[in-house]
């Protein structure tokens, strides 16, 4: 794939996760090839981190350190020797913008996870919002930012091969285990779960086996993998992310959710666009037709993430599960 394929395969996403459509363009314009991806990406975000250091005021040093993040995380997308460096910049860049900007956001962390709870203290209810494969807490801006707005409590985290733990620990079929060990931390009083790609895997499992989770959501999220079918790049990152090929083809047989899915019975919102076709990934409709309480948002132009079809589902799927958690 070339440098622009690939930045416009992830145009989308990126303005979902608030990088600025014209940099981003300008950025990846000037890539001849993939590989300069991480080097163009992290010298992108010290620029933001050099204007934080010269900002007049709190708020914009925090507002830098925050589109930092971003773009530190986003190196880690494609092609990066020094991807663990970077997410660890993300990660220090965003906790010195929440610092700054939310000084209420609290770090919380676990044997299995790690990330920042947002929102009031008091919440009627709170959102763990899952990442998926190559992601991290640092990237669905719009998906917090939406969530907060109706009042919410946000814990945006890293689980086993994400983000900041990546380096560090591999993908796991089995996240229910990390979603309890979340909700032991936080002690919600109510507690539903948002999950991006693969994230919806994990919430849709979470969901069957872990009975506190109140109401879920899953966008562009798995219902199967066939691992003979999945594109090379995929199969390459599972490898990455799982640590080898046997391991990267015991997880993805995991991926099944024809046995869970009768299983959740809390009220469950299932999202998918139509142009995200990834072969080898069956898409989330049978998950949603065999969940006792699931719905199904199927929109035909949407991509995967759906980054470009964001009026169509982001206030409804809000609005969906602010309403189920009440």
């Amino acid at each position: 794939m070339t440098a622009a394929d690939f930045a416009a395969a992830n145009l989308s996403r990126a303005t979902g996760a608030g990088l600025d459509p014209h940099e981003y363009l300008r950025v990846t314009g000037e890539l001849t090839d993939l590989d300069q991806w991480g080097e163009a990406f992290m010298r992108a975000a010290r620029e933001y981190v050099a204007r934080a250091e010269r900002a007049a005021t709190t708020i914009s040093t925090g507002e830098h350190l925050r589109a930092a993040a971003r773009w530190f995380h986003f190196a880690t997308l494609g092609p990066n020797r020094q991807s663990a460096l970077a997410a660890d910049e993300a990660d220090s860049a965003m906790g010195r913008a929440l610092e700054l900007l939310e000084p209420r956001a609290r770090r919380i962390e676990g044997p299995s996870f790690t990330g920042w709870l947002r929102g009031p203290a008091d919440a009627a209810a709170t959102v763990v919002v899952v990442p998926g494969l190559d992601s991290g807490k640092e990237e669905f801006h719009d998906v917090v930012t939406a969530l907060l707005r109706r009042g919410l409590a946000v814990f945006a985290m890293d689980g086993p091969g994400q983000g900041t733990l990546a380096a560090t620990s591999t993908v796991r079929a089995d996240y229910h285990n990390v979603i309890g060990q979340v909700i032991d931390a936080l002690r919600p009083r109510n507690v539903g779960l948002v999950g991006l790609s693969l994230g919806g895997y994990y919430v849709a499992e979470s969901a069957a086996r872990e009975g506190r989770v109140a109401a879920a959501v899953t966008i562009s999220g798995p219902f199967r993998l066939h691992w003979d079918l999945l594109p090379s790049p995929v199969q390459d990152l599972l490898i990455q992310r799982a640590g080898g090929q046997r391991a990267a083809r015991r997880f993805a047989a995991q991926v099944d959710l024809s046995a869970l899915a009768p299983q959740i019975t809390c009220p469950l919102l299932v999202i998918d666009g139509g142009q995200d076709v990834i072969p080898g990934v069956t898409n989330g409709e049978p998950l949603a037709r065999l969940a006792p309480n699931g719905r199904y948002l199927s929109l035909p132009h949407g991509d995967h993430l759906l980054g470009n079809a964001r009026p169509d589902w982001l206030a409804e799927a809000a609005d969906w599960i602010s309403g189920a958690l009440a």
